[in-house]
């Protein structure tokens, strides 16, 4: 192999049933007394306070900040920052989807660093003192944010969703516990499932892939594949729930070092003008920018698109890549996702931010790993065939 590549990932990682018992003894490592920063849901549903049990028995002191009420902003970082320090805490532990494990990615930052999230941004500022550790349980499996070491942080000021990578932003530990996903919506299912598909697809097909990240994505695509609409139909059974758990953390350590591509630069902004989830943005997306990228990554797509056909049958690239494609729209209806029309979003309003989205997304820098590095006036026109777009399998594009 004649290549230099770099692979990270928690220092630690407890995945299985039952795991969410070794918070207690993994955050006593740490520090003596943890910010918990997650949402009012997590509240209702007991997580919080079984939480909270297992650091008291480890004689761990405990905080709670339950303000993350949607994707992630500015405001929310701000506002558990100033808990932290005021309540002296010295470790973090985020429980949650992806929203509550990026805002105390950029607490766990700021914390000891210092400034304004933003400022370390496309690495205007470096961050030099090492970071509060951060221990993080992800709910969904989806977002593999427990494995990444980016954060995803909306600018109030300009509703610029910022797409923040350095070392630093890697949790210490991931715990990830399927029990915990067994409360999760069918429709929130459906999105972070294809949010997960998302990630180890562009994994990948991305331009920065290596040895070591396709094993995790082509383990993660397998999955994925095989357990999503199991997980989905009935959400009691823990086999699935296990299989997405897994296959979502693998796609997390696989994009984290290969990068995501394009799907995720024109996801942010739709999120941060309409307010779409990042999961839900991400599966809209996925298909057509697919279908956008197929002749660049043909082979590669293959290798998706035979995991949905019977072992026993062979199939040459360009039909596998095909299946690849109809199968990831099939997979769209099945899980009931929307397009942007249908989410509700107003057409004129959409119409006219459609540049600066496309602009946003060329900033984020995901568009350059995408295997067909698109122009500004391809992404517009992508941002309006997604806006109606058709999941039916028979209206691929060539």
């Amino acid at each position: 192999m004649d290549m230099l590549a770099v692979f990270r990932m928690p220092r630690t990682i407890h995945y299985g049933r039952s795991a969410l018992e070794r918070i207690g003894e993994e955050t006593a490592h740490y520090g003596s007394k943890a910010l918990i920063i997650s949402d009012e849901v997590m509240s209702s549903l007991g997580y919080i306070s079984n939480v909270r049990d297992y650091l008291a028995t480890a004689k761990v002191e405990s905080v709670t900040y339950l303000g993350v009420a949607s994707e992630p902003t500015d405001v929310f970082v701000t506002e558990a920052l100033e808990l932290m320090e005021e309540k002296s805490c010295d470790v973090i532990i985020s429980i949650g989807g992806g929203s509550c494990i990026d805002t105390a990615k950029a607490v766990s930052v700021l914390a000891a660093n210092g400034g304004y999230i933003g400022d370390y941004r496309n690495r205007n500022k470096t961050i030099t003192k090492a970071p509060i550790a951060h221990i993080a349980i992800p709910t969904t499996a989806g977002t593999g944010s427990e494995a990444t070491d980016a954060t995803v942080i909306t600018n109030t000021a300009n509703d610029v969703k910022m797409m923040i990578k350095q070392p630093a932003f890697m949790p210490e530990v991931a715990i990830v516990d399927p029990l915990l996903t067994i409360s999760s919506p069918k429709h929130v299912t459906a999105a972070t499932g294809i949010d997960a598909l998302s990630h180890a697809i562009e994994a990948y097909i991305s331009r920065q892939s290596q040895p070591m990240t396709d094993t995790l994505a082509l383990s993660a695509m397998k999955l994925i594949v095989d357990h999503i609409e199991a997980a989905y139909e009935h959400g009691e059974n823990l086999d699935a729930r296990g299989a997405m758990a897994l296959g979502a953390l693998q796609a997390g350590i696989a994009f984290t070092n290969a990068s995501v591509c394009l799907v995720h630069g024109m996801s942010r902004p739709i999120g941060a003008l309409f307010h779409v989830p990042h999961g839900y943005s991400n599966a809209m997306l996925l298909p057509a920018v697919l279908e956008f990228s197929q002749e660049h990554c043909r082979e590669r797509l293959a290798d998706l698109g035979r995991f949905f056909v019977p072992t026993k049958e062979k199939v040459d690239n360009q039909t596998a890549a095909d299946i690849a494609v109809n199968e990831v729209k099939r997979l769209c209806k099945e899980l009931q996702i929307p397009n942007l029309r249908g989410w509700g979003i107003d057409e004129r309003s959409y119409e006219s931010v459609i540049k600066k989205m496309a602009l946003d997304a060329l900033d984020s820098g995901s568009p350059a790993n995408n295997p067909k590095v698109p122009t500004r006036l391809e992404i517009e026109s992508l941002y309006r065939i997604c806006f109606d777009y058709n999941y039916s399998t028979d209206n691929v594009m060539k």
